[in-house]
């Protein structure tokens, strides 16, 4: 029932807004109904007619009649087809937006137990499966059901004997598939769909990876694990179209008992002068239409059964909550944030109460950052450098503690907020097949281009930019092949940096932005560093001495906790400091 409700709740919201096309396919599908009654009746009269020596004009009438009726309904079913295919289009592209939004919202735990192709297939593949339950279902079941129950009553104007048969006939028809069987294979298409959103997480991942594949000699193994999701897929396939069968088989040992009696009403019937041979055709064709709407509940059913266990896959989605609960909305100040730890501890997936002294990532971490000042943040690999700079954008709530930005405490603020006044820049830039208005702006449509140019100028990459085809400025695109070969390392990172021009944020984190570039291309850089951190709060994690000669307080973790903080100048100026052991022993193969 929770199911069940669900889907009136998703139909209502999505279905509700095109209540006029919906009218529009339910006035179609009366109409075809109506027009289906009607055609048996014709020949009824035209067999009767043609024994009983009506004339040749008349027949040629109701010929024409019937072969216009015939036509007319078709033109009205291929109508409702296209206004019904509209409807759950149109719906389920709503749908797909909503899901991909929430999806947006998580945290960010949410996503790193997930991966991408798993939630393609949820958002994409699971409401692809209630296309046809959107748009035609409700119509379809109720539609069928009156063209049932129009057969019946037309049936049982003829003969209440024969009425009653077909009635008994359908009802047993209706039971056999709404009753016990109407679920039966629902558990096994939410295996399809399931297996399904593993198999495109393979692939995502794996394609995502193909340099490093390649580069290993690792294609054997990757194809082996290809061909087993596909042997898993085709199992979980097999039980279900099984399982489906299940309903069809029912279906036709019913429609044979069907004919069985349509027949043998018909011709007993006939024998007791009852009814003319015309009337006897029309019971029969009234059985066989009979079949239709009963197959096509069969159908809908396991429409239902597929869209049942991709109802159920897509509400567990939306019933996800973000751990990371929206602020009251207090707001941050303008300029350079300052920016303060108060005890904080950091455990991925645990509360403090679940949280063992070995899950603490972040341990009693407290600090005090002036705005304006420059933080350097030095460390091993695994001191918890990188979480303490996604902690402070909030893309995770500490255990315990608590983080402040410009006084204000990062749970009352907007999450939104809080991302536009703090940015990260990492080693790693994400380029969009997209204007350059849009990569640097984020599809921002309030920033002018006069703007944009000018941070590109003043970044150094006004010449680049004037390079693009068409010279089209801040509306030349970034294509997929531009963006992986045209543009330079220090290009793309550049770019990067130009965003948080463009944003103009209180705080600036650089994750060891220029790690991975040439001393050349870091130089230049490293001046655009210079000129983003001027007049902001920054931090730099970084590797190198020459990335942390710029920051006013050098701060050192070492297995969770702050072992050193202090000056830089103070700390470097101090023999017995790690800092100054650091300088003297060089700093990047001490802390990689």
């Amino acid at each position: 029932m929770r199911l069940e409700g669900r889907y009136v709740e998703l139909l209502r919201t999505y279905v509700g807004p095109q209540w006029r096309r919906a009218a529009l396919l339910a006035a179609l599908l009366l109409v075809s109904i109506a027009l289906q009654l009607v055609g048996p009746q014709l020949l009824r009269y035209f067999i009767d007619g043609a024994i009983g020596g009506v004339a040749v004009e008349t027949l040629a009438l109701v010929a024409l009649g019937y072969v216009v009726v015939a036509l007319v309904t078709q033109l009205l079913t291929a109508w409702a087809q296209y206004v019904g295919e509209d409807v759950g289009w149109t719906a389920t592209n709503a749908l797909r937006a909503d899901l991909a939004l929430h999806c947006l919202e998580l945290d960010l735990g949410f996503h790193n137990a997930r991966t991408p192709g798993e939630l393609i297939e949820r958002i994409d593949g699971d409401v692809t499966a209630l296309a046809a339950f959107f748009s035609r279902f409700v119509v379809n079941v109720l539609g069928n059901l009156l063209l049932l129950l129009g057969i019946l009553l037309v049936v049982a104007g003829e003969d209440w004997r024969a009425g009653l048969a077909l009635a008994v006939f359908a009802a047993v028809a209706l039971f056999a598939m709404a009753g016990p069987l109407r679920n039966f294979a629902v558990k096994y298409w939410r295996q399809v769909r399931e297996v399904s959103a593993q198999l495109y997480g393979f692939l995502g991942e794996r394609l995502a990876g193909t340099e490093d594949i390649r580069s290993s000699g690792a294609e054997g193994h990757v194809m082996s694990g290809l061909a087993r999701q596909h042997e898993n897929w085709l199992v979980a396939r097999w039980r279900a179209g099984f399982a489906g069968t299940v309903l069809w088989s029912s279906s036709m040992v019913t429609f044979a008992l069907g004919n069985a009696v349509a027949f043998g009403v018909g011709a007993y019937l006939w024998s007791l002068g009852v009814i003319t041979l015309g009337t006897v055709y029309l019971l029969f064709n009234y059985t066989d239409m009979l079949r239709r709407p009963i197959e096509q509940l069969r159908r809908q059913l396991e429409d239902m059964q597929r869209a049942v266990a991709s109802v159920g896959r897509i509400d567990e989605l939306l019933q996800t909550r973000s751990r990371l609960p929206e602020g009251r909305g207090v707001a941050l100040p303008g300029g350079p944030l300052a920016v303060e730890l108060d005890a904080v501890s950091f455990a991925y997936e645990r509360t403090a109460a679940e949280a063992t002294t070995d899950d603490f990532v972040l341990r009693d971490i407290s600090l005090r950052l002036a705005p304006g000042r420059v933080l350097g943040l030095l460390g091993r690999t695994g001191s918890g450098k990188t979480t303490l700079a996604r902690l402070l954008l909030r893309f995770y709530d500490p255990t315990s503690g608590a983080i402040r930005l410009g006084g204000v405490d990062l749970r009352d603020a907007r999450l939104g907020e809080v991302r536009e006044r703090a940015t990260l820049v990492t080693q790693d830039v994400q380029l969009f097949a997209a204007p350059v208005r849009d990569n640097l702006t984020f599809f921002d449509r309030t920033v002018d281009d006069a703007r944009i140019v000018a941070v590109i100028e003043q970044i150094g990459l006004g010449g680049w930019l004037r390079a693009l085809p068409g010279r089209a400025g801040a509306d030349g695109v970034l294509d997929h092949e531009m963006s992986a070969t045209a543009l330079s390392a220090g290009e793309a990172q550049l770019l990067a940096f130009a965003r948080v021009f463009v944003r103009d944020p209180g705080l600036v984190i650089l994750d060891e932005a220029s790690s991975r570039l040439d001393p050349a291309t870091e130089r230049h850089v490293e001046r655009a560093i210079d000129a983003l951190l001027a007049g902001r709060t920054g931090i730099v994690i970084a590797h190198r001495l020459e990335t942390v000669e710029r920051c006013d307080e050098i701060l050192i973790l070492e297995g969770g906790r702050v072992v050193e903080h202090g000056a830089r100048v103070a700390l470097a100026g101090d023999a017995t400091s790690r800092f100054a052991d650091l300088l003297r022993t060089g700093l990047e193969p001490v802390l990689v």
